[in-house]
């Protein structure tokens, strides 16, 4: 862990060659390290999200996170942003998986990277983590309560999203999966399918559901959050994080 890190805003080359905004936080010190993605939630690149990030620079990594609405509100204000994003379907797939990707390579061109990168993913981008996941060379993947992995988008569901079961096959990092037992979106039911799923696949992946939390649980600033399951949820996350991005042998 690091007391001293800096974090500033960067630029990247994203899908078609858009320039998406970037929150990037780094621990101080030379020393080679770890990446990690940050896919921000629904609500947007806001502030509880770039906390996250910086979290992620405390606990040792060089961190980052695109604004996956720069194009539809460059500049705009996080809940404007999600609004107009929202009313356009949300972020097409194919362009998250472009944007994630130019984010995954920012951090391995670094001076201080060991070459491994996770993502990592709350609500919609715990989703979008996993699909990061199924097309890009990533060593670690974090899907915190991820709806539609499995199961369907209900009619007249705002987004226009698909599951990911037809990729599963195709998943290329282990994969930690945080959920409440109290979600309805994914349900147990659904967190269950995807276990079943990735257990018939033979694909690394580890799960934890807890009691007396629905969604958005690691969230502190709704009342949706609950500490205990938060608290443990970082732990986890931590360590697994310690595991896979220990840096790839050369």
């Amino acid at each position: 862990m690091s007391d001293s890190l800096s974090a500033t805003t960067v630029f990247l080359t994203g899908a078609d060659d858009a320039e998406v905004e970037a929150y990037l936080a780094r621990p101080d010190g030379e020393h080679t390290r770890g990446g990690v993605v940050v896919i921000h939630h629904l609500p947007g690149y806001d502030r509880a999200t770039k906390e996250v990030v910086r979290r992620f620079a405390e606990l040792g990594y060089d961190a980052i996170c695109p604004n996956l609405y720069s194009r539809e509100a460059p500049g705009a204000d996080p809940s404007d942003a999600a609004a107009t994003a929202r009313a356009q379907g949300g972020v097409p797939d194919a362009r998250l998986v472009d944007d994630v990707g130019a984010a995954a390579a920012y951090l391995r061109a670094l001076a201080t990277s060991n070459g491994s990168v996770g993502v990592i993913g709350h609500c919609s981008g715990g989703r979008q983590a996993v699909l990061a996941a199924c097309r890009l060379d990533l060593d670690a993947a974090v899907d915190c309560y991820g709806a539609f992995v499995t199961g369907e988008p209900p009619q007249g569901y705002p987004l226009k999203v698909t599951n990911l079961v037809d990729q599963l096959p195709d998943l290329r990092a282990p994969l930690l999966g945080l959920f409440g037992k109290e979600d309805k979106t994914p349900s147990p039911e659904h967190v269950k399918e995807l276990d079943q799923r990735l257990t018939e696949l033979d694909k690394p992946h580890e799960f934890h559901s807890y009691d007396e939390a629905g969604h958005a649980f690691f969230a502190t600033d709704r009342p949706s959050y609950r500490v205990a399951a938060a608290n443990d949820g970082w732990e986890r996350i931590a360590s697994f994080f310690d595991t896979h991005l220990a840096g790839r042998e050369s």
